[in-house]
């Protein structure tokens, strides 16, 4: 699946800071209170913490593997009209800049200058072997279903709470009604109907399916406009729940009653957070059309300091103003009913609105990895495997997913231990340590002046051990649990 890449029209430092933060903070967070809760606060705050710090080094390897990669296609090359090898589309879509165009190559790059948008995909295919490739792909791919799994379950089952509220609404007008004028009342249709919320779920989920599921077998691409309303809406829902949860404290004095720690809760923590500091597979979208890349660095620092301070602000206002026992795994719905008609149908709609934009973007991009993961050079597909089995294929299963649980907590919880982990901590890692050995191999010596400050190959080691410990730990955490 050959494709040209482009490159992002050149902004300043503040905007690319935005770009970050934006990409930062995402609907994972939504199910990170429920997870703060259910680990415990101190077990929360030392690993919601270790976790951004980790992120950030591996962001750092990604901007290292960049500038090898933009090394590494000039050293091989002279003629500036190569076009960059086979890429995946590992990167969402939502979180490409907002312009298009071509940079400006009057000006001569050093060897190491960040000119070219390398996606990650692309680094893979320059360092990895055939089966690192393969593996890559593999990865990717399973961090996008489940991102598809979480999307397909999270914007039925927001439409199916607001039903159910609206039909015990009715009932309970039409029950008083009926009191009044001394009739016997009629059974209570709105709890008929919320023992049937599965059935309600299925339906609701069938149409979204139905409506959203086309898009897969066709080519989409985001305006501006549509990442600009996304942001807006996101930046807006956020700030709101931490205010509503600030009144509640202040109306309702402090609920706390969440636990210091309780282990059962840790697997899913970890992988709420690995699930909320991901950035690494947009990093390239963002970065490259930096104006001035010397501070990119401290640029990351900043964003990761500011999204941890949110996070826990977010997580924090939550358990001071609900219960445990109190908290949804979506977030947005423990404000339906309580917080104003406006802000309650705006929280409870806003997973509907974000993620259902995003959803044809990202299946595109799945569909696109999974033709890059099975794609055998010589061999093309026929018109019926690439124009209708793949997309099936990459609906399909994320949706049966989202009939089987309705639980968004296990479902970030396992995208994020497993795939989010490879992708967050051990693909960044080896691409920094091949990208620097494929350099010195070509050259005899490295010297990337974007080098990450975690640059010493006993970082690399201690950050792909981490995962591998913490994949372990979460698996033996969730059998131990399970029996």
């Amino acid at each position: 699946m050959p494709a040209e890449t482009e490159t992002g029209s050149l902004y300043s430092a503040p905007v690319a800071f935005v770009y970050i933060f934006n990409l930062i903070i995402g609907v994972g967070a939504l199910t990170m209170p429920k997870a703060f809760a259910s680990a415990g606060w101190v077990i929360a705050v030392v690993l919601t913490g270790v976790l951004c710090l980790m992120s950030f080094i591996t962001a750092t390897f990604m901007i290292e593997a960049m500038a090898a990669a933009n090394a590494f296609l000039r050293l091989k090359t002279e003629d500036k009209s190569l076009s960059i090898p086979p890429q995946t589309l590992s990167n969402s879509e939502e979180d490409r800049p907002l312009l298009i165009n071509n940079v400006n190559e009057d000006q001569a790059p050093g060897l190491y200058d960040i000119t070219r948008k390398v996606e990650m995909g692309q680094m893979a295919d320059l360092f990895f072997s055939k089966i690192g490739v393969r593996l890559f792909y593999f990865c990717i791919a399973l961090y996008l279903y489940g991102d598809l799994a979480i999307y397909a379950a999270a914007v039925p089952k927001s439409l199916t709470q607001i039903a159910c509220d609206q039909l015990q609404s009715i009932s309970k007008t039409a029950k008083q009604t009926e009191k009044r004028r001394k009739i016997a009342s009629p059974p209570n249709t709105a709890q008929i109907y919320c023992r049937c919320l599965t059935l309600i779920f299925c339906c609701l989920q069938a149409i979204f399916a139905v409506t959203l599921g086309p898009f897969t077998f066709f080519n989409v691409q985001k305006t501006k406009y549509l990442q600009i309303f996304t942001s807006f809406m996101r930046w807006m829902a956020f700030i709101m729940m931490i205010v509503l949860a600030i009144m509640r404290i202040i109306k309702y004095k402090p609920r706390h009653n969440t636990p210091a720690a309780d282990f059962s809760g840790l697997p899913n923590l970890f992988g709420v957070c690995v699930y909320s500091y991901m950035c690494q597979h947009s990093i390239p979208s963002l970065i490259t059309p930096l104006k001035n890349k010397s501070r990119v660095t401290q640029l990351f620092f900043a964003d990761f300091a500011i999204v941890l301070v949110f996070y826990s602000l977010l997580s924090f206002t939550a358990i001071f103003a609900f219960r445990v026992e109190e908290l949804k795994d979506l977030y947005t719905l423990n404000f339906w009913g309580n917080s104003g008609k406006f802000a309650g149908y705006f929280l409870a709609l806003f997973p509907v609105f974000t993620l259902s934009t995003n959803f044809p973007i990202i299946s595109i991009t799945l569909r696109d990895n999974l033709k890059n993961l099975f794609y055998r050079e010589g061999s093309p597909y026929p018109w019926v495997v690439d124009r209708i089995v793949f997309p099936l294929v990459t609906i399909t299963l994320p949706i049966a997913v989202a009939f089987i649980t309705q639980n968004l907590e296990i479902l970030v919880g396992v995208t994020g231990s497993y795939a989010g982990a490879g992708v967050q901590y051990v693909i960044p890692a080896c691409l920094a340590y091949c990208g620097r050995k494929k350099i010195i191999e070509l050259t005899g010596y490295y010297d990337n002046k974007h080098t990450s400050p975690f640059g010493n190959r006993w970082w690399i080691m201690f950050v792909i051990g981490w995962a591998v410990v913490c994949i372990a730990f979460v698996t033996a955490n969730h059998i131990i649990t399970r029996k």
